[in-house]
């Protein structure tokens, strides 16, 4: 379920590289080198927050489905509402910076 999360960041690297051209043709201004900055952040760090409640979630989910199976359901939908707090992230780039990011 985490691997989505590299997708995530690999989307707002894409954007941002499409973004840029070479130095003589584009100055890189302070206002685009802070939207990239903030662009980035918001992805990595909903993405690491998703990854370590992916993981907490997973540890004790597991240890619980070996003294009770009906768990399982429940730990699934616990997983997906982790993994979206890496689509918040997403979806703040994509909305934050359009023609930016």
């Amino acid at each position: 379920m985490s691997g989505i999360l590299a997708v995530y960041a690999l989307v707002v690297s894409v954007l941002i590289a499409g973004n840029l051209k070479p130095p003589p043709q584009e100055h890189y201004s302070l206002f685009n080198g802070c939207m990239h900055l903030a662009c980035g952040l918001s992805v990595g760090l909903t993405g690491l927050a998703a990854g370590y409640s992916i993981g907490v979630v997973g540890d004790s989910g597991v240890r619980a489905y070996m003294q009770q199976s009906r768990i399982f359901v429940g730990m699934v939908l616990i997983l997906i509402f982790g993994e979206v707090l890496g689509l918040y992230g997403g979806v703040v780039e994509v909305g934050s910076g359009k023609d930016e990011c």
